[in-house]
């Protein structure tokens, strides 16, 4: 479990396919922080197992499944990736509840500045717009966020100058695509009220 809130960003340092899985090493300083083998690290917003790790860098290994349906496909060396370690439930609880299990990849439709802060619209998955609901939350890349406007299966959000600096999004980009988590709380209501509509 997480909350949405970066840590820090770390370096991809190589993806490659090797024989039962994808190896994923990347860069991190705060994130090593206690780090123990089987740890769970969200990597823009989905969660991996450490499997590896030394003074300067997290090992991961990445199924071809989890690679096809996140945005990792995209990932090559020197790619800048969000890190958030595990929740932990003896401290500040800010953002909200993410579990690091992503529900599709959007795409970054509109991504300009507006005053002093940036205005992100992302196009969702067809049919996931079900699970936006304005002013709700939303996990963009592993971090949380505050939906400012839906429509359809397309929502924005509002990113003050911090998130851009602490995060990958800074790197990002019109047309790119974004590992996108919806909150829990939409898909267990669905989930109950579904058999009683039917």
């Amino acid at each position: 479990m997480f909350t949405g809130i970066i840590e820090e960003t770390g370096n991809v340092l190589s993806f490659a396919e090797g024989a039962q899985s994808w190896r994923l090493e990347i860069e991190a300083h705060r994130a090593l922080e206690e780090a123990a083998l089987g740890d769970s690290i969200a990597v823009n917003g989905c969660c991996l197992t450490i499997v590896e790790f030394d003074e300067s860098k997290l090992v991961f290994d990445v199924l071809a499944e989890s690679r096809r349906l996140t945005t990792f496909e995209s990932l090559t060396p020197g790619s800048l990736v969000n890190l958030e370690r595990a929740a932990r439930f003896n401290g500040k609880m800010g953002g909200h509840f993410v579990t690091g299990h992503i529900d599709g990849v959007g795409k970054i439709r509109t991504f300009e500045q507006r005053g002093q802060d940036t205005f992100l619209k992302v196009q969702a998955p067809e049919g996931l717009g079900r699970y936006l609901v304005h002013k709700g939350s939303v996990a963009i890349d592993g971090i949380s966020l505050t939906v400012a406007e839906v429509a359809g299966d397309g929502f924005a959000v509002w990113l003050i100058p911090h998130t851009l600096k602490e995060t990958n999004l800074q790197t990002k980009s019109v047309g790119e695509g974004v590992n996108l988590e919806f909150d829990q709380l939409g898909k267990y209501v669905e989930k109950l009220v579904a058999p009683t509509l039917a």
